[in-house]
């Protein structure tokens, strides 16, 4: 099957099934009711009371019905392509292995936050980045919809270059900056920096004190300039743009008036604020969600949702915490919950076309049992079956 055609509210013509999912919980954008979704080609045409007549019904058995999920930043392709480090595998079965992944975990839009940073202990570099773009665009048996999040290191200009690059080529969908060095991102002091990489297996102390030495002397007009290049260029090309582990609420302002759309894991509760209140899409890790707490000590997911700051939730290093961040009781509507990882990121991504179940909406949707853990027993993909995960124990 090839991979779904690039799209932002054109009918596909391709597909041409009827399908009817039948006694199911269906969430739609306003409430959860009892019923099923019919399709047809490559779009939802009855949500709720459906006519199941000459379509290949499939009974949901009282599962759940939701909108495919949307993922605008999830960098668990690395884990595939390098199992471990120095391991590395071959590009096409990375890629498709993440493919069925994201789809058992209900990720039917996969937006790959590829690295373009200079960092070989972490197996990363501009040169690789340009590789996975590559096989992300021309690769054509992928179930899901693959798209690419260019992620660029500002305080190396070589990174710069070569995401500028493959934005002008336009392959990137989502561009987003980061400065991953002391006191510019999410580690806020040298001393936390180098805690991580006691820790870490990928680099030695000597080396992340090195790395200090290298990006912190770049200094903060120039990594601005870069900022404003790279966001320049991806609005130019049609590329949604963001910002990464923003620090304080007067940078968000100063990215904010660069034109930065999301921004991505603000590290403080005031950050969060006031990128909301800049009308920014604040998206947050559902990992931290799902653990209860941030892996470095910034800002948790629950309590930036509990003052009503978090538009959208993203996979981050683990796609199956999207889903199960769903169910994550927060004392709100189960619909609003589910937009986070559906309609809202497919907003700010400039994708209406999905991330709802209703009527005329692209045809991406999961069927979840949600007990004992929340768990993707069927996915459709404009319209197609994709995915069946279904058996007795």
């Amino acid at each position: 099957m090839s991979q779904r055609p690039r799209s932002t509210g054109e009918t596909v013509t391709d597909a041409t099934s009827s399908f009817a999912v039948t006694n199911a919980a269906v969430v739609t954008p306003d409430a959860v009711v009892e019923g099923g979704v019919r399709i047809e080609g490559d779009r939802i045409v009855a949500v709720g009371d459906v006519d199941d007549a000459d379509a290949v019904t499939v009974d949901a058995d009282g599962q759940y019905v939701l909108p495919g999920l949307v993922d605008l930043h999830g960098d668990d392709i690395e884990s595939h392509l390098h199992p471990r480090a120095g391991a590395r595998m071959d590009t096409h079965m990375a890629l498709a292995a993440a493919d069925r992944a994201n789809l058992a975990a209900g990720i039917t839009t996969k937006f790959h936050a590829i690295s373009f940073e200079i960092d070989p202990d972490a197996d990363r570099s501009p040169e690789l980045g340009a590789e996975l773009t590559d096989a992300i665009e021309s690769t054509d048996d992928l179930l899901a919809d693959h798209r690419l999040h260019a992620r660029c290191e500002v305080t190396q200009e070589e990174c710069v270059d070569a995401v500028v690059d493959v934005t002008e080529a336009g392959n990137a969908d989502l561009v987003s900056v980061m400065s991953h060095v002391p006191g510019k991102g999410q580690f806020r002091d040298e001393e936390a920096f180098l805690q991580y990489y006691r820790d870490s297996h990928d680099h030695t102390v000597e080396e992340a004190e090195e790395m200090i030495a290298e990006r912190g002397d770049v200094s903060m007009e120039t990594i601005r300039e870069r900022i404003e290049r790279v966001v320049d260029c991806a609005h130019a090309n049609g590329a949604v743009t963001a910002s990464h582990d923003d620090e304080d609420p007067a940078e968000v302002e100063r990215l904010a008036e660069a034109g930065v759309d999301i921004s991505e894991y603000p590290i403080t509760m005031a950050t969060a604020e006031r990128a909301h209140e800049l009308g920014m899409t604040v998206t947050m890790g559902a990992p931290n969600l799902v653990r209860g707490e941030s892996q470095w000590g910034n800002l948790a997911t629950a309590d930036a949702i509990e003052a009503g700051v978090v538009d959208a939730l993203v996979a981050d290093y683990h796609p199956l915490s999207l889903l199960a961040g769903t169910f994550v009781e927060t004392g709100e509507p189960l619909p609003e919950r589910v937009a986070r990882v559906t309609a809202n990121p497919a907003s700010a991504a400039g994708l209406p076309d999905r991330g709802r179940l209703e009527p005329g909406a692209r045809a991406d949707f999961v069927v979840v049992d949600r007990n004992p853990t929340p768990t993707v027993s069927r996915a459709f993909v404009a319209g197609d079956p994709v995915y069946r995960a279904e058996g007795s124990r």
